[in-house]
C-alpha cells in the first residue's frame, strides 16, 4: 500500500502559531523527517514517533529519505519551519519523486501543508512594512550564483519593492550583506527604514528598527530576516509602516469622501493624479477618455512599434492580495507575454525588439535547483519576419518538456532545429595535484584558472584540495583538459576522500602503492555521509590521519589503525586506535569490508563515528564506550 507524503511548514517556531491543520498533520504522521533545530522546535507534539533529524545542509538525504518511507507504506512528515514552499522543502520532494518517475495519478500521495512564513511574522513584529508590492530574496549563494542574485537585488532596489532578506549571513558568508547594502544604497535614500528580527515567536527573539545606512551595525546572522521598506516606508513611534496608497485616493481623517470611487483619477477631479509625474513633473499620458481612438495607435505609436491598449481597472480598487490577480489577457488585451504595464496604458513590445524570451532563466528548482540553467537561444531576427519566427508560449512549453523528457521531434522541435533552450550545468568537483603529491605547477594552474573564468569559482579546503564550481554545456571537455594537465579531480558530497601526507615529500614512499590502491577502490565512492580516510607514511603522523573517521599510519612496515574519529565540533575527538601492525597484504581488503559495511548498513546521514558506536564492532575491532563530557551543540555563528 503506498504511504503519504506530507510537507509541513509549521511557521516560526512558536506552538500558538502552528496550523491547526499542521498539528493534525504531525499527529497523524507515523514519522517525522526534519532537520535538527526545526525537530526541537517541535519536540513537545512528536512524543513517540519515528523521527529522523539531520544537520544542516542535508535537505536531499532528507528528501530521499522521506520518499523511500512513504513508497514502504508508512505515512511521512517533512516539517520545514516556516512554509515549506518558501525556500522550504516542499520543491525539493516534489524534484526527487519526479527523478523516480512519480505520479500523482497512481505514486504516492502528497499534501503540502502551509505554514506563516519569515516575512508575514517578521513583518508583524515591526509594524506594517509589507502593505505594497514586495519581494523575497536569499542571499545565500550555497547553490544560486551571487552574481545572480546580485542582479535580483540590483532590479528589485530600481523598482521600489520592499525587500524581505533571507539567509542575509553566517559564520563564513559576510560579503553578500554588505554588498546589497550598497547596492540598495544607489537607489534608496540613507533614512530608509530597516527592520531586523532574529527568531522571530521564538525564546531569543530581538527585533530592530534601524536605517539602511546604519544596518550593519546591528547582529545580522543565519536566523536574522531584514526587511527593507520601499521610498514610502516609514518609522513611526518604533513602528515600521508602507503605505499602500489609499491616502492618495481617499480623505483618511473623515467620514465623508469629497469623491466617489467612478469620479477618481479623473483630470477634472484630480489632474495632480494623472497630469504629473512626481518625479520628474513631465506631463503624464492624457487620460482614457481623451484617447484619439482608445486602442488605436498614433503616427509616432506605429513609428516605435507599440500597441498602446486601455486599462480597464486600476490595481488600488482590488484588495487582491495575488491570489486571483487581473491579467489584461483576460480582457483582450493581447496574447503576447512580455507586456509593459504603465499607470493607464498596457505596451506590447513590437515585432524585434527583446523580450522575455531573450533573457536568460533559471532552472527554477526552488532553494535546490541552480543545478541548470535555461538560456533562451534564438537570434535577433530581422524585423520584416521577427513575428512570423517568434516561438509561440505553446512551442516554448512543448520545446521545454522535450528537453525534459529527452523526447525527439514534435512540432516545438521542428521550429526550431536549433531548439530555443540550452542547458549549461553547474560542475562541482574537488581538484588536487595528486594523492600524495602537493605541488601545482604554473602551468596547471593558468589552465585551471581559463576553465573556471570569471563566472566560476575556486575555493580553498582544508582537505588539500581546491573546491570548483562552474557553468558549462560541455563538462566533459573540461574534466579531460584538466586531467590531461595531470590534475587529479574528485566528486564533492557524500563520497570517500582519501587524504594521504606528502610522504615527506617522498623520502618516506613505501607506503604510497597502498594509498593508490585505496583511492582507485574506494576514492569518490558514495557513503551515507561524507567519509574521509586518512594515510600517513610514518608514525609522527602529521598529516592528522587519527583524527579522520579512518585512520591508516605507516609504521615499521606494517600499518596502526585508528577508526571514528569526529573532525568537527567542540566535542571533536581523535579516532580510537583498533590496531597496530596490520600485514600490508591485509591493510586494503580490511578497509574496503569496513567501507562497505558502512555503506550497507548506515542510516542517511549518520557519520561513521556514531555508525560505529551504534554497531559496536567492525571486522572484528570492537568499540570502546569513553566517557565524555557533555557539550552543547553550537550553532553556526554562535
Amino acid at each position: 500500500m503506498a504511504g503519504k507524503l506530507l510537507i509541513i511548514g509549521f511557521g516560526p517556531g512558536d506552538e500558538a502559531h502552528i496550523t491547526k491543520r499542521a498539528r493534525e498533520a504531525i499527529s497523524e504522521s507515523e514519522v517525522i523527517i526534519g532537520y535538527n533545530t526545526y525537530v526541537d522546535l517541535i519536540r513537545s507534539l512528536i512524543d513517540g514517533k519515528q523521527v529522523v533529524r539531520t544537520g544542516m545542509t542535508e535537505e536531499v538525504s532528507r528528501a530521499q529519505e522521506a520518499v523511500r518511507q512513504a513508497e514502504a507504506g508508512r505515512k511521512v512528515a517533512v516539517i520545514s519551519s516556516g512554509d515549506a514552499g518558501v525556500y522550504g522543502m516542499a520543491g525539493l520532494v516534489y524534484e526527487v519523486l519526479i527523478e523516480k518517475g512519480w505520479k500523482p495519478s497512481d505514486g504516492v500521495e502528497v499534501e503540502i501543508v502551509p505554514g506563516i512564513s519569515a516575512i508575514n511574522s517578521c513583518a508583524s513584529l515591526l509594524g506594517a512594512p509589507v502593505m505594497h508590492d514586495a519581494c523575497t530574496i536569499s542571499l545565500s549563494d550555497h547553490l544560486t550564483p551571487w552574481d545572480l542574485i546580485r542582479r535580483r537585488v540590483e532590479a528589485a532596489a530600481s523598482a521600489d519593492f520592499v525587500i524581505a532578506l533571507y539567509n542575509p549571513r553566517s559564520g563564513r558568508r559576510t560579503r553578500q550583506i554588505v554588498e546589497t547594502q550598497q547596492i540598495l544604497l544607489k537607489h534608496r535614500s540613507p533614512d530608509t527604514p530597516v527592520g531586523i528580527v532574529k527568531s522571530a515567536y521564538r525564546d531569543r527573539e530581538h527585533v530592530v528598527l534601524t536605517t539602511l545606512a546604519e544596518m550593519l551595525e546591528h547582529d545580522i546572522g543565519m536566523l536574522t530576516t531584514v526587511i527593507i521598506g520601499n521610498s514610502a516606508t516609514r518609522n513611526y513611534e518604533g513602528l515600521m509602516i508602507t503605505p499602500r496608497g489609499y491616502q492618495r485616493k481617499y480623505t483618511l481623517d473623515s467620514d465623508i469622501q469629497p469623491l466617489r470611487p467612478h469620479e477618481r483619477l479623473r483630470r477634472e477631479a484630480e489632474p495632480w493624479a494623472l497630469e504629473q509625474d512626481e518625479e520628474t513633473g513631465a506631463e503624464a499620458a492624457p487620460a482614457l477618455g481623451e484617447q484619439s481612438g482608445a486602442g488605436m495607435r498614433s503616427a509616432e505609436e506605429r513609428e516605435a512599434g507599440s500597441a498602446v491598449l486601455p486599462s480597464f481597472f486600476d490595481e488600488d480598487e482590488y484588495e487582491d492580495d495575488g491570489y486571483g490577480a487581473y491579467s489584461p489577457e483576460a480582457e483582450g488585451a493581447g496574447t503576447t507575454d512580455d507586456y509593459d504595464r504603465e499607470d493607464s496604458t498596457v505596451r506590447i513590445p513590437a515585432a524585434g525588439t527583446r523580450s522575455a524570451y531573450d533573457t536568460p532563466a533559471s532552472s527554477g528548482a526552488g532553494e535546490y535547483g541552480d543545478s541548470a540553467v535555461a538560456v533562451a537561444v534564438r537570434p535577433p531576427a530581422a524585423p520584416a519576419q521577427a513575428a512570423a519566427s517568434a516561438p509561440t508560449a505553446f512551442e516554448l512549453a512543448e520545446e521545454a518538456l522535450r528537453l525534459v523528457t529527452g523526447e525527439p521531434g514534435g512540432p516545438a522541435a521542428s521550429a526550431s532545429p536549433g531548439g530555443f533552450f540550452r542547458q549549461q550545468a553547474i560542475l562541482e568537483f574537488a581538484v588536487s595535484p595528486g594523492l600524495a603529491n602537493k605541488n601545482l605547477t604554473a602551468k596547471q594552474l593558468m589552465v585551471l584558472a581559463d576553465a573556471v573564468g570569471d563566472t566560476g569559482t575556486m575555493e580553498y579546503t582544508p582537505h588539500h584540495q581546491l573546491l570548483v564550481k562552474l557553468r558549462t554545456d560541455d563538462p566533459d571537455s573540461v574534466t579531460k583538459r584538466l586531467r590531461g594537465e595531470g590534475l587529479l579531480l574528485a566528486p564533492v558530497g557524500d563520497v570517500v576522500q582519501i587524504k594521504a601526507c606528502d610522504f615527506c615529500n617522498m623520502d618516506k614512499g613505501d607506503a604510497v602503492p597502498y594509498a593508490e590502491e585505496l583511492q582507485d577502490l574506494l576514492g569518490g565512492a558514495a557513503v551515507p555521509k561524507e567519509m574521509k580516510i586518512g594515510f600517513n607514511g610514518c608514525g609522527m603522523a602529521c598529516y592528522g590521519a587519527v583524527k579522520e573517521d579512518i585512520g591508516i599510519v605507516y609504521r615499521r612496515e606494517k600499518f596502526d589503525l585508528f577508526l571514528g574519529g569526529k573532525t568537527v565540533g567542540r566535542n571533536a575527538h581523535a579516532a580510537q586506535p583498533v590496531a597496530e601492525g596490520i600485514e600490508p597484504d591485509k591493510l586494503v581488503e580490511t578497509i574496503e569490508r569496513i567501507v562497505a559495511r558502512y555503506r550497507n548498513e548506515g542510516h542517511p546521514n549518520e557519520r561513521f563515528h556514531k555508525f560505529f558506536a551504534r554497531v559496536k564492532e567492525l571486522e572484528g575491532y570492537r568499540h570502546r564506550e569513553v566517557p565524555a563530557f557533555q557539550i552543547e551543540n553550537a550553532l553556526c555563528g554562535d
